[in-house]
């Protein structure tokens, strides 16, 4: 609840200054309606609760204080109240996804038929068809990071490119699963679409604590027979603080993925267009409404 309030301010902030003279009108309000107050200057506190009828106590239910209530509401209401972006027309609607492929000698192993770079190929194609039109790029390691195409919603153009990576097409031995992920962040930082990054491997080198500023899940490429998940992928999606898919035979895997792309914070707003705010005080009408029907009491009078 505290974090779904986090954004929360006023649409019309300046039109809260006129609390003060609200709240200056009331407290005169409540000196002209008090008829005991002339004679308190002259008769004895303890004479004066005998002498009259109610004695000095008030009712927390009286015009002025209900005539202050609605124009706080009414203030506030104007003020336009809001902690909700309103969605863009023009911004895209789809959020942008780096997928980042391993392409090492280990992902040559035959343990998924026909190869595990085959199979993560296979799921890439799956989920570029659950994300259809959505803005998808290609970064592709080994020892060294490629940007190979930043995000464009031609989903054959990325399976076309994925197809043609192979490990002897790379220039460098190793794992530089840090340095393609920071590559792939940066290609959507300078994009100003924001969006998430899925990392396609069967394993992962120990990485110090990254953050990358985006979602970050990691794909993993491994026999779904497996006891256990590959524990160094779970010490990597700790280090980059992003979460863990492990491989099925169905596509209940890039279905979970595919969600998560898709909810993975707000579409900003298209480049050169400013953030818009719902104006939520029309929220406040009804209890406006209810406070004038206060007004049809009997005998109720504010001078």
């Amino acid at each position: 609840m505290i974090e779904a309030l986090a954004p929360f301010h006023f649409l019309r902030p300046w039109w809260l200054a006129l609390m003060l003279p609200a709240l200056g009108l009331w407290w005169l309000q409540r000196g002209e309606v008090d008829t005991t107050a002339r004679w308190r200057r002259e008769i004895a506190p303890e004479l004066l609760r005998h002498l009259t009828v109610g004695g000095d106590r008030r009712g927390w239910l009286s015009p002025e204080s209900l005539l202050l209530a609605g124009w706080i509401v009414g203030i506030v209401a104007v003020a336009g109240p809001t902690w909700r972006q309103m969605p863009s027309p023009f911004a895209q609607a789809a959020r942008p996804a780096m997928l980042v492929l391993e392409v090492r000698p280990s992902m040559m192993e035959r343990d998924l038929a026909p190869t595990r770079l085959d199979r993560a190929r296979q799921k890439m194609a799956d989920l570029l068809e659950l994300r259809e039109g959505a803005p998808s790029g290609l970064v592709a390691y080994a020892g060294s990071a490629h940007l190979v195409l930043p995000p464009t919603p031609d989903a054959s153009v990325v399976l076309s490119m994925a197809g043609a990576l192979a490990p002897e097409l790379m220039p460098r031995a190793g794992d530089a699963l840090a340095d393609a992920v920071k590559l792939a962040a940066d290609t959507l930082a300078k994009g100003g679409q924001g969006g998430s990054i899925v990392v396609f491997a069967d394993s992962a080198p120990a990485l110090q604590e990254v953050d990358a500023l985006v979602p970050v899940t990691l794909f993993a490429i491994v026999s779904p027979d497996r006891a256990d998940r590959e524990p160094s992928i779970e010490a990597a999606a700790g280090a980059l603080h992003g979460d863990v898919v492990a491989l099925t035979l169905d596509d209940a895997d890039v279905t979970r993925i595919a969600r998560h792309l898709a909810t993975a914070g707000p579409p900003p707003p298209a480049p050169g267009e400013e953030a818009r705010w719902v104006d939520a005080g029309y929220w406040l009408t009804p209890l406006l409404a209810l406070l004038v029907l206060a007004w049809f009491r009997r005998g109720w009078v504010l001078a």
